[in-house]
């Protein structure tokens, strides 16, 4: 065996061997190096083939050039394949690496956001807004759209932060959330709107141009027609400019910007400089007191008169918010960049639209002639009694004929991937190193180009408002989606929301949707309807992990059918535990501390294997016995009880069995067996069997252990309680726990009242101990993702998690580094990462001559044997040789050493959690209990021993 472990290890590129006798897997001690190329995997003192946590095995970034890896599976490491079946090591695949444009939060997120926001609406509509809903109006009206918007920019946040966000912008969050029957007709949609944004804008730039040539008397046809020349060839410049590509784009970004802040500065130092005799007549005259009194309440007038038109005319200035989200792909940190670039961009153009808007209403009158015959101090004969009077000018006629030019009131110038639609993957071929969609770009310049036909700044404004108001509902109910269905994939890292806020503004944004513009907002639900039908019935073989798969997991609790089309998604995973309780009351710190991090959210099955032999000693009623037990528990279980000869054969049917649909157990949970060395040997052969039928069916496991133990049957007689049943499957061997332990007294459960319930620490409040995690070997992530369930509910929500890893002394700094980088972008939140360097020194003597004490009645010596070793170990399977030993004493002393580190470090701990190691199936049952036991002795507080199926159950991924 040694030599055939041996072989495949050679064949492994970069192992490097402590020496050339390398001990059977399983007990093999050397921590080798995988090295592809420059990618090296420090592997645990488990296992020679089995790895420490390592970022790469999470990620799918091979399309930027790193080589992806891949963690062993549970047949690999407890069944050592075929040399000659191993996979070859990855290869290059030959393409040139090119390095991508990527932005920061400055550029890419914010100066975009606010370059959208100041938009055609500031410069020629707002001052006129002001004159027609006075300044309290407009300010209402600007804080109600910045309600609106800031409420969507948080709900953005938390779904970009919730994992890696790749191209795609508002349509990917939406789809990736609500899932592609939404998602694809609001991309559509959004899309649309988009166009609509740059016919609004380029529309207002043309209205500008066309103005300044006819003060020169340069109009080229009449008005209409030159907005529309003006428009068309201001939008073929923008495509060229697109059409170059991002860093072209970046770098006019920056130039606009410029002329925007030039624009800002010089408006409002322009409202300061006395104002000359032209100004005034044209209606500027400066700060004044009676200016502000008069524009303070509105005057509507004209067939735009009305507060919700004025509302729909300047929504479209406060839609540029979903800018940098439109561009997530090419930002460096998506997740920090666009909750911090989006939110300043919406805070600092706010706070412009308060100032223009003031300013102007307090300098500048609704009405006035531009006439210079206007003055009093011409025509000092003239009785008037308008406010024009007051400043030294009659505007009276113009204002009673409405024939006034100027003021505020009359002068607006005062200042495609998914293919989930047919054909549309036609529009989403990328060009170039960062993909760019150039036909999407020629598609979005033609429906721009045919709005900007229009050539009417007032009848696109609302259109804009309806398509966006639709967008901005979609995202907030996303979100709250999203928190309601209470998701463990659902940890956005930005937490400044909330799921009634996101409801507020999501009904808020379709209400103002038939208040805007009602014909318009019934096209666009009837166009998303249709679209959404579309999809509803292709069905498209996509799979994201949206909020609605969760949702559907929630109700498939109670409506299991529900739950049966629903594809499995890494970002949904729950660990649904078949836990091998016995009768459940037998064993309540088991079922509590199971049901502490499934309630609500996962699936949960006690499971009772009866001997064949001893089931007429069970009562016809324990079932009903049993579940009114754990009913009054209030622990969310179903129960079930099997047959069988063994506890192997009973829990290998019941994990075949178990389940309906996907309601069916991934994680096996039993408690430790305290009496390993004292119980018959054919009972501990068939309690390590149970473990290793468990990695043979892909089932993750959890093994629970306890100093007092978890049985409490002799606690249940000596308190005459008719409840208890006993199980001679499952050995009541263990030192009963005291249920008036004092750790329980703050006790928090709800049936506190109950004579008939065995009170356990896990129902008890941790306060603000730690929870501290061993990850010694890489298993997917069931063993952080069980604790950080533990820390959601409200017993654990004040306990640290604090992670601890195998490194050297020399890569400290290094490894801690990746660590937390992988724990970033997992979302959560770890208190500390530790990491253990010192695994390597001498155990202390008296420890690891406890173990060979435990060890020792399962030693199996040649001379017992007579020569014959083989045939005694087939007889005796849970013998162990002297060779065992030999080979296993480096790992012993490792694991030894690892038990005193954990006893020091975790003194204060609630909760210990070390990763499980994998028995190899030629390991004995009592050396594979050692190991176990050495690993987990004398630790104060309760131990899970975990491990996963090799499969990844956590991702930083959105899809």
């Amino acid at each position: 065996m040694a030599r055939y472990v041996a072989r495949i290890r050679n064949l492994i590129p970069g192992v490097r061997h402590a020496d050339s006798n390398i001990p059977s897997q399983g007990v093999t001690v050397d921590m080798g190096v995988l090295d592809y190329g420059k990618d090296k995997i420090k592997m645990s003192f488990y296992n020679p083939l089995d790895p420490v946590p390592k970022y790469d095995f999470y990620a799918k970034d091979t399309w930027s050039g790193r080589i992806k890896s891949t963690r062993p599976s549970l047949d690999v490491l407890r069944k050592p394949p075929d040399p000659d079946d191993l996979p070859p090591p990855p290869e290059d695949d030959g393409r040139p690496k090119v390095k991508l444009v990527r932005f920061g939060w400055v550029l890419g997120v914010m100066i975009r956001c606010m370059l959208n926001i100041w938009g055609v609406i500031m410069y020629l509509r707002l001052p006129w807004i002001t004159s027609q809903a006075g300044i309290i109006l407009t300010y209402v009206i600007i804080f109600m759209s910045v309600t609106i918007t800031t409420i969507t920019a948080t709900s953005v946040s938390a779904i970009s932060t919730n994992g890696k966000v790749y191209s795609g912008g508002t349509y990917f969050m939406i789809s990736r959330s609500l899932g592609p029957e939404l998602g694809a007709p609001i991309g559509l949609l959004f899309a649309f709107a988009n166009a609509l944004a740059c016919s609004l804008n380029t529309v207002g730039f043309a209205e500008t141009v066309r103005d300044v040539l006819k003060d020169n008397s340069a109009q080229m046809v009449d008005d209409v027609n030159d907005v529309r020349i003006i428009g068309t060839i201001t939008v073929i410049i923008l495509l060229c400019i697109t059409f170059a590509g991002m860093a072209w784009e970046a770098k006019a970004q920056i130039l606009f910007f410029i002329a925007l802040l030039l624009s800002l500065v010089n408006y409002f130092v322009g409202t300061v400089i006395p104002p000359s005799t032209e100004k005034q007549a044209m209606g500027f005259f400066g700060y004044r007191a009676e200016i502000f009194v008069e524009n303070l309440l509105p005057s509507f007038r004209g067939k735009d008169g009305s507060f919700f038109r004025m509302f729909a005319i300047f929504f479209p200035s406060a839609t540029g918010i979903l800018s940098g989200v439109n561009i997530c792909g090419d930002l460096k940190d998506p997740s920090g960049g666009i909750p911090k670039g989006t939110l300043l961009a919406i805070f600092w153009t706010t706070l412009s639209y308060l100032l223009i808007s003031v300013t102007v209403a307090s300098s500048v009158v609704r009405d006035a002639s531009g006439s210079l015959n206007d003055s009093l101090a011409l025509n000092s004969s003239i009785h008037c009694s308008g406010l024009g009077c007051k400043l030294g000018w009659n505007f009276d006629q113009c204002e009673q004929n409405n024939t006034c030019s100027f003021g505020l009131a009359n002068h607006f110038q005062c200042l495609c991937k998914d293919n989930i639609y047919p054909y549309i993957g036609f529009f989403g071929k990328g060009y170039g190193k960062n993909n760019e969609p150039l036909r999407g770009y020629m598609l979005m310049f033609i429906i721009a180009l045919a709005f900007i036909l229009i050539g009417d700044l007032n009848t696109i404004a609302p259109l804009i408002s309806n398509f966006f108001l639709c967008s901005y509902g979609l995202i907030n109910f996303s979100t709250f989606h999203a928190s309601i269905t209470k998701s463990p994939g659902w940890r956005p890292q930005y937490r400044y929301f909330s799921p009634w806020t996101s409801l507020f503004a999501a009904v808020l944004s379709f209400v103002l949707m038939f208040l805007f513009t009602w014909w318009a907002a019934l096209i666009t639900f009837g166009i998303v309807l249709c679209l959404l039908g579309y999809v509803t019935y292709k069905k498209p073989q996509v799979n994201w992990g949206t909020s609605y798969q969760a949702g559907f997991y929630n109700m498939a609790l109670s409506f299991s059918m529900s739950l049966t089309g629903v594809e499995d998604h890494v970002k949904n995973f729950r660990p649904q535990c078949l836990v091998l309780t016995g009768p459940p009351n037998v064993r309540p710190a088991l079922v509590d501390f199971v049901g502490t991090f499934t309630k609500n959210i996962s699936l949960m099955i006690c499971g009772n294997i009866i001997m064949e032999d001893e089931k007429s000693s069970f009562p016809q009623h324990s079932t009903d016995m049993l579940v009114d037990w754990l009913n009054q528990r209030k622990v969310r279980s179903f129960y079930t009880s099997f047959t069988a000869d063994s506890l192997k054969e009973g829990a290998h049917d019941l994990m075949q069995a178990s389940g309906l649909g996907k309601l069916k157990p991934n994680t096996l949970v039993l408690g430790y067996k305290m009496n390993w060395q004292e119980c018959k040997p054919e009972s501990l052969q068939d309690y390590v069997n149970t473990i290793s039928d468990a990695f043979d069916s892909s089932y993750g496991i959890a093994i629970l252990k306890m100093m007092d133990g978890l049985d409490v049957t002799s606690d249940l007689h000596s308190a005459g309680r008719s409840s208890a049943i006993d199980n001679p499957a499952f050995d009541a061997d263990e030192v009963p726990q005291c249920d008036k332990d004092e750790t329980d007294r703050n006790s928090d459960i709800s049936d506190d009242g109950s004579d008939e319930q065995v009170r356990s620490v896990f129902q008890t409040k941790q306060g603000r101990k730690s929870v501290d995690i061993y990850w010694i070997s890489d298993d997917g992530g069931l063993t952080l993702l069980v604790p950080y369930l533990l820390t959601r509910r409200n017993r654990w929500k004040k306990s640290k998690l604090r992670v601890f890893i195998l490194g050297d002394q020399e890569t400290m700094k290094e490894d801690r580094k990746d660590m937390k980088m992988l724990l970033k972008r997992f979302r959560l939140e770890i208190e500390d990462i530790v990491v253990i360097t010192d695994v390597d020194k001498p155990p202390l003597v008296k420890n690891l001559q406890r173990y060979e004490e435990s060890i020792a009645p399962f030693r199996l010596s040649e001379e017992q044997a007579g020569g014959d070793v083989q045939e005694l170990k087939r007889l005796s399977p849970w013998k162990v040789s002297d060779k065992d030993l030999e080979a296993i004493k480096p790992k012993v002393e490792r694991t030894v050493r690892l038990n005193e580190i954990i006893k020091k470090n975790s003194i204060h701990a609630a909760l210990v959690v070390i990763s499980l190691p994998v028995p190899d199936v030629t390991c004995p049952s009592s050396l594979y209990m050692s190991w176990l036991d050495a690993l987990s002795y004398s630790i104060h507080c309760p131990v899970l021993l975990i491990r996963g199926n090799q499969e990844n159950v956590m991702t930083f991924y959105c899809q």
